[in-house]
């Protein structure tokens, strides 16, 4: 056994004479187990809360969406319905148009953006499945489903036969507007059904039948705003994308649900790095305890080493000893702190410990790479503590 490591294992259990020695090597080891259990709770939490904060975007947005590059539309040929429908990689798609438009109810006025759909919409969305009251809307009807933000503003709800939704679009056109009640197609919905998912989206959207939209907007049967994508198992992103484009000739842009919330991802990247780089200061604050109780033993031992050096040991073997009995206590002390913290992870998710409603407990969630974040930064961060402190021995020092 190489002795250096025998004599820093012997070092690390057993205690020393100096009760102050113990004392500052048991606060040091405390603080090795406490910053990282906190280091990798505080990751599993925002782990759970990111999961949490994607989840909308995974029940509103489709695996890919087709825009127009230039203008508000673009047009889909029979050929190119067909060619979508046969590709091995696209499960479904749903042709929709969205545009800004005035709502009024009872007096009342929002402007939202009223979204048509076709059939295929609650195949390759599942936006029905966050419907609050009513039911989802039917094909060829007026009827609609409205936000729970809108609803509210409008104080409006479900089955007024007194009160009528009212819908006025801009009609199409050029040069000035002589009449202003002219200047916009109108017509009455029905609401049926109200969503909630949260408060930005619950005041986005009002959807309707796909061919309402159209005749509103005077738009063709093949003419539409955008399209919803839905991938099969397996299927490469990247070569839906390629191949959508080759389709409609580079005339259209495609985003993956990913890019649809880039600013999303972003702040959640952010905030990660930011928690991430603030509980790794608390860990190297920790570890000073480390380095003064490790220069402490040194000067401790100072005379067993003295021996060891006259012995034959090089001052290199002296300074690995207290350089391995630093990292032996970071790496347990990591390791019980990420026990503790594994501990407290899974009871949160099994019992509910914290909980941020009455009926929804606080989001947490537990993935092997906060682990592998959590051991790899204690044992980098330990390492060069204990080099630190190992390399307060000298010739000098025992001289």
């Amino acid at each position: 056994m190489n002795f250096p490591f025998y004599i820093a294992r012997r070092y690390t259990v057993s205690f020393s004479k100096s009760t102050a020695i113990n004392i500052i090597t048991g606060i040091a080891t405390i603080g090795i187990v406490v910053s990282a259990m906190a280091l990798f709770v505080v990751l599993s939490v925002f782990s759970g809360l990111r999961t949490f904060s994607l989840s909308f975007a995974n029940d509103t947005d489709p695996d890919l969406k087709v825009f127009p590059t230039e203008g508000k539309s673009f047009f889909i040929s029979d050929a190119q319905k067909n060619k979508l429908a046969a590709s091995e990689n696209i499960a479904l798609y749903s042709k929709v148009i969205e545009e800004r438009v005035l709502f009024s109810f009872s007096e009342k006025q929002e402007v939202a953006f009223l979204k048509g759909v076709d059939s295929n919409f609650r195949k390759v969305n599942p936006f029905e499945k966050k419907i609050y009251a009513g039911e989802w809307l039917k094909p060829g009807t007026s009827q609609v489903v409205v936000g729970y933000g809108i609803a509210h503003s409008l104080s409006m709800g479900l089955f007024d036969f007194n009160n009528a939704l009212e819908v006025f679009v801009p009609k199409p056109g050029k040069g000035p507007i002589e009449n202003p009640e002219e200047a916009f197609n109108e017509s009455y919905l029905t609401p049926m059904g109200i969503y909630a998912i949260n408060d930005e989206l619950d005041k986005k959207y009002v959807f309707a039948d796909l061919s309402l939209v159209q005749e509103l907007l005077h738009y063709q049967p093949n003419q539409v705003s955008g399209l919803e994508v839905k991938l099969k198992p397996g299927a490469s992103e990247n070569e839906v994308v390629t191949e959508i484009k080759t389709l409609f000739k580079n005339n259209v842009t495609v985003k993956t649900r990913a890019q649809l919330n880039d600013s999303l991802h972003k702040m959640l990247n952010t905030e990660n790095i930011a928690i991430y780089l603030i509980f790794t200061l608390v860990i190297i604050i920790a570890l000073f305890n480390l380095v003064g109780a490790l220069i402490m033993m040194i000067l401790d031992k100072k005379a067993n080493l003295k021996t060891l050096f006259n012995l034959g040991a090089e001052i290199r073997h002296l300074r690995t000893i207290f350089l391995m009995q630093g990292s032996l206590l970071t790496f347990f002390g990591g390791l019980i702190g990420l026990v503790l913290g594994i501990a407290f992870v899974i009871a949160q998710q099994q019992f509910a410990l914290i909980m941020i409603t009455p009926s929804m407990a606080y989001p947490i969630e537990f993935k092997m790479l906060n682990v592998v974040i959590v051991m790899g930064t204690i044992v980098l961060l330990g390492f060069l503590a204990s080099w630190m402190a190992s390399s307060r021995v000298s010739k000098n020092l025992l001289d």
